[in-house]
């Protein structure tokens, strides 16, 4: 291992991508340390630790890259972009002719991208708006003195909007450099980043409550499931194949991965299950219905104090996401189409609509079980975290959590072992043009 790290630093072309990677992160976290003009920043201390103590919101904030805990310019984070990812592709599905630019190869994959940051822009404008007022709310201090002042919206919160905005595109930028001149996909290095930054707090949270048993516990609970993850994460299943366009039977296979979704139904999810709660606290402050309301989603729907019913709607947003990128992202009636072209069958199974029926079957077989695994992951903090009250396992009134979020290792995972194959793909290149 140590002579292979040798290897990637001293090949030149592979260290200038780690080292401009480390520099646009290091960017990142000084972006995040600028906080959002018009803001009171006399409180801005006692709003940061509030927001620590809201795990709903610290964990959203960490998911989606922002800068939550400085009240920064890029409050957002990438959410906007990934909101706007998922409304593309749904429009995708519907519009024939976004439909048509999926299939047009590189160059209308750019256009949809251009669209994508089209569409940023406004829902940035929109989602700002509506993160001020429930930080101003929820964290911010209210009465006489909040945190930003919402009365005045031209003259504070419309400039706010427009600074957060820009942040968001400025991180969306910053992305595309990494994936142009760094090392794997620059929006998800930077969530990557974003979540990795709260694990020293983490650590620290422990320690300075000398519980270093439960922080034992919990080093080697993350290194055990660090490795279910990664095993899970490379499973596929062959799906073999015979071509025949050569005179002669070669046997091939088409792989299908266990994990087909990724990180992303665990995003998706996320996006969905925070923000109930957070309504919840602001309905329950009023009277009538409203608070009625509010105070059932403040209960039933806490990060912060799972419910199981919290728990199961959580395990069954990341399963259902996951099924709903798949069928979105992997068309198996295209699949078979090609295969079909080269010349190619399943064994047993007819060329052309069988085929694709079959791929369908197999592809929803191995998500209901890799979907399932992302799932377990999500919600087994909180299941430990229940099982741990019921037992009284150790002595600790907080949640009990991996050092990186169980929803952040799936995504850490994915990203190292990303970076990890386009370095070894950067590598293979290399020694290849030595022969030239």
């Amino acid at each position: 291992m140590i002579a292979n790290l040798k290897k990637v630093w001293t090949t030149d072309h592979i260290r200038q991508k780690i080292i401009f990677t480390v520099l646009m992160i290091a960017v990142y976290k000084l972006l995040s340390a600028i906080p959002v003009p018009g803001i009171n920043v006399a409180l801005l201390s006692a709003f940061t630790e509030q927001l620590r103590a809201n795990t709903q919101l610290a964990f959203f904030g960490s998911i989606m890259g922002g800068g939550l805990e400085q009240f920064s310019i890029i409050l957002m984070g990438l959410a906007p972009y990934i909101n706007a990812t998922i409304i593309i592709q749904l429009l995708a599905v519907i519009v024939p002719s976004l439909d048509a630019l999926k299939k047009e190869g590189e160059q209308g994959q750019k256009k949809l991208n251009n669209y994508t940051r089209y569409l940023t822009v406004p829902l940035a404008l929109a989602q700002s708006y509506g993160m001020i007022l429930l930080l101003n709310t929820i964290v911010g201090t209210g009465g006489a003195a909040p945190i930003i002042d919402t009365t005045n919206f031209w003259g504070v919160v419309f400039p706010a909007m427009a600074y957060i905005t820009a942040g968001t595109m400025i991180l969306l930028w910053l992305g595309d450099l990494i994936t142009e001149r760094g090392i794997g996909n620059g929006s998800s290095i930077i969530i990557f980043a974003g979540v990795l930054a709260g694990v020293p707090q983490h650590i620290l949270n422990y320690v300075t409550t000398d519980n270093y048993g439960l922080l034992l516990f919990i080093s080697i609970l993350t290194v055990g499931v660090i490795y279910i993850i990664v095993r899970f994460t490379e499973g596929y299943r062959k799906v073999p194949l015979i071509y025949t366009r050569t005179g002669r039977d070669e046997r091939s296979y088409f792989p299908i991965r266990v994990n087909q979704a990724g990180m992303v139904p665990i995003i998706f999810a996320i996006a969905i299950i925070t923000f109930p709660s957070l309504i919840g606290q602001i309905l329950a402050k009023r009277g009538g219905t409203g608070a009625t309301v509010g105070e059932w989603l403040s209960t039933n729907l806490s990060m912060q104090n799972p419910s199981w019913f919290y728990i199961s709607a959580y395990f069954l947003l990341v399963l259902g996401f996951a099924f709903f990128y798949v069928s979105i992202t992997f068309n198996t009636t295209d699949v078979a189409e090609n295969i079909q072209k080269r010349g190619g069958y399943i064994p047993g199974v007819r060329p052309g609509k069988e085929t694709a029926t079959y791929l369908q079957q197999v592809s929803d077989r191995l998500n209901l079980w890799g979907g399932g695994f992302l799932a377990l992951i999500a919600v087994f903090p909180y299941v430990i975290t229940k099982v741990n009250a019921y037992f009284n396992l150790f002595p600790t009134s907080s949640q009990i959590d991996f050092l990186i979020s169980g929803s952040g290792l799936i995504i850490v995972v994915g990203v190292i072992l990303d970076i990890i194959r386009r370095i070894d793909t950067d590598m293979k290149s290399f020694d290849y043009k030595k022969f030239h």
